[in-house]
């Protein structure tokens, strides 16, 4: 999915938030590579076939969603056997790629043995990426999700190189430690000292907002790949803009940072297409679509979210759009 000598732009994996519906929705707008899913918990066993497909059912067509997005399968978990197991089992199903999560800064996941708490343990990033790569195909490539450390930021130095010597393909880095969570400020110069060192393509990820933030990003990490999470959610024309600038997609007219957003039309797209998925029930559909508004109100310039925050049904949601809702244009600052 990555190439040393192509520009990428990958869509974050989002907890709770970029799932299959999301996904979709994302895919249908053409300027993203492919997408990372949310990651699947490896504990006490190895993932069932059952759980993978509920939570990628991507990889009952082809590892792409409706809209052909490809989709990456994400791994989270601290032993290395049964992340071997659980990898198989996803390229069993069907997945061409799998991603390994040592980024997560949730206490819940971390207390159990995920995520960020790998960070710590350098060798056993090694052991996690090398368990994977050997239980999958060579044709599969395998990635690694990480932070620049738990509490500081030269970890990643090491914890990257674990990671290439584990048999990564190519890495991610968010450029924020895990105590840090996602306060500011954010840190890029690591990520771009890291790609000097380190061999294989390096995806910088963190606080991309604007296409000014992806700007200063590229001039300090001299990266080629990226990922937008947050970003690409609050300011929907963002991922055209950066996919543009990488020229992946030719540049649109008008879709500078202040052009207007029909928001009720991408929330229809939402609602249609959590409508092709088994959990596509009204009221988790509602949620879903105030999440959404809610990060657009909070980093993207929506100005409308008190209007519709308490309403009760999608159909009441959707009459809280009025017009200024609809347009709701997009402020250029971070």
């Amino acid at each position: 999915m990555i190439h040393p000598d192509v520009p990428a732009l990958v869509l974050a994996p989002m907890e709770g938030v970029t799932d299959a519906p999301m996904r979709a929705v994302q895919g249908a707008a053409g300027a993203f590579t492919y997408a990372v899913s949310e990651f699947l918990r490896v504990t006490q066993t190895a993932l069932p076939r059952g759980v993978i497909l509920r939570h990628v059912p991507e990889l009952r067509t082809g590892c792409r969603t409706l809209t052909g997005l490809p989709v990456q399968v994400q791994l989270l978990g601290g032993d290395a056997g049964r992340m071997g197991e659980s990898a198989a089992a996803a390229v069993g199903l069907g997945a061409t790629a799998v991603d390994i999560n040592f980024g997560c800064p949730a206490p819940t996941v971390n207390r159990h043995d995920g995520g960020a708490t790998l960070l710590k343990y350098p060798a056993r990033i090694r052991e996690i990426v090398a368990a994977v790569r050997a239980a999958v195909p060579p044709s599969v490539p395998v990635s690694a999700k990480l932070r620049l450390g738990w509490d500081r930021l030269d970890p990643i130095f090491e914890n990257a190189e674990m990671a290439a010597q584990g048999g990564a393909s190519w890495i991610t880095i968010h450029g924020r430690t895990r105590l840090a969570g996602y306060a500011p400020p954010i840190f890029w110069a690591p990520i771009g000292r890291v790609r000097e060192r380190l061999g294989i393509p390096v995806v910088a990820n963190g606080d991309i907002w604007t296409i000014e933030d992806f700007r200063r990003c590229r001039e300090e990490t001299g990266c080629r790949h990226y990922m937008l999470g947050r970003g690409a959610l609050a300011r929907p024309h963002l991922p055209r803009q950066v996919a543009a600038e990488l020229g992946l997609v030719a540049r649109e007219p008008g879709a500078g940072p202040d052009a207007p957003v029909d928001w009720p039309a991408l929330l229809h797209r939402l609602v249609e297409w959590s409508q092709e998925f088994p959990d596509g029930r009204p009221g988790r559909v509602l949620s879903r679509l105030k999440q959404w508004l809610s990060m657009a109100a909070k980093f993207g310039g929506f100005t409308r979210f008190d209007a519709i925050k308490r309403t009760e049904s999608i159909g009441e949601l959707f009459a809280g759009l009025d017009g200024r809702a609809a347009v709701g244009c997009l402020s250029s600052s971070g």
